[in-house]
């Protein structure tokens, strides 16, 4: 490579990584602010409905006998709004103070709107709120889309290396590309599936067999909700756990998306692949029957531009003698 070649190589991929790095900075500042106005807008409308639930547990335990029955349901009802809000009046007074909208779990709110997993369990109640959450989804989810894809660049070109490296080694091409299918694939279900969920197991009290469904809906994009992290009663997490489980969301879902394109690309290889052969099947068959079915016919229905041509030796004696036939049938009929 000649020297200003290799400058403007050397250029290019600094260029790249500048503009990969930039890319990650300005997403995850992204969701430090969306997290940030998150808490902001929804921590004290939050901390308001804890003290009335708080109230109205109060009211309860202390008249719970002299309840009338339209006062239970009343009672039942308001339960059922304060827990679909995020609310669980649980425990004692100290358990109100938790908030479901310190950063952590404000970090991890934005991490779930901008992946389109959308858990449910979660969801502003403002009006502030409500309508920022339109704008940052609105921006959110396109700056994710490219975040994903450029990580998805990042993986793909580790695999490239592993196959330029077998290859190097006298590798057939067929092999390197299924060994480094099989690479790509267990190195993703050990790091984002399997190691996930013997963490959960330990923190949130999981079995595996959970946490690996937790795993795979959460990558995925199902988003059930179900299974959420950091939501279990009388357990204490460590802080800024939700924001290393929203870390690892973002690069796992570059990672299944890049295997969802691989498989999907399997799947349409082997679709042309059996509309081919099936093309080829009905191809030999019909030629095999109109074949079969010119024997059938006299010789004097056969065109004679289908005739095959005349064979030296005896094949053309015989040809001659058909023709021959052929000609004497017609003058007959005259």
């Amino acid at each position: 490579m000649q020297p200003r070649e290799w400058k403007v190589f050397s250029w290019a991929m600094c260029r790249g990584k500048l503009q990969t790095g930039l890319l990650v900075a300005g997403y995850f500042v992204y969701l430090l602010v969306g997290a940030a106005v998150f808490q902001a807008l929804e921590r004290t409308a939050e901390k308001q409905e804890k003290m009335a639930a708080a109230q109205m547990k109060e009211a309860f335990l202390q008249s719970f006998r002299q309840l009338t029955v339209v006062e239970m349901e009343q009672f039942m009802k308001n339960l059922t709004e304060a827990i679909q809000n995020g609310v669980y009046p649980v425990g004692n007074e100290s358990r109100f103070e938790e908030s479901n909208w310190d950063f952590s779990n404000s970090f991890f709110f934005a991490g779930t709107v901008v992946s389109t997993i959308g858990y449910g369990t979660l969801h502003p109640r403002t009006v502030g709120g409500q309508i920022f959450c339109v704008f940052f989804a609105l921006f959110g989810i396109p700056l994710n889309i490219v975040f994903l894809h450029r990580v998805g660049k990042m993986l793909s070109l580790l695999c490239k290396k592993l196959g330029k490296f077998l290859y190097e080694k006298g590798m057939r091409k067929k092999k390197i590309k299924f060994l480094t299918l099989l690479f790509f694939l267990a190195t993703g279900i050990l790091v984002f599936l399997c190691l996930p969920s013997v963490f959960f197991q330990i923190t949130e009290g999981w079995s595996y067999s959970e946490g690996i469904y937790f795993a795979f809906i959460t990558l995925s994009t199902i988003g059930f909700g179900d299974y959420v992290v950091g939501k279990q009663s009388g357990r204490n997490y460590f802080s800024y756990y939700r924001v290393l489980v929203a870390i690892w969301i973002l690069f796992g879902l570059a990672w299944i998306a890049l295997l969802f394109n691989l498989l999907t690309t399997v799947l349409e290889d082997t679709e042309k692949i059996i509309v081919k052969d099936l093309q080829q099947i009905g191809k030999v068959s019909k030629d095999n029957g109109a074949s079969q079915q010119r024997r059938c016919w006299p010789v004097q229905f056969i065109p004679e531009e289908e005739l095959p041509p005349p064979r030296a030796g005896g094949d053309a004696q015989k040809m001659e003698s058909l023709t021959a036939d052929s000609e004497h049938t017609k003058n007959e009929k005259k």
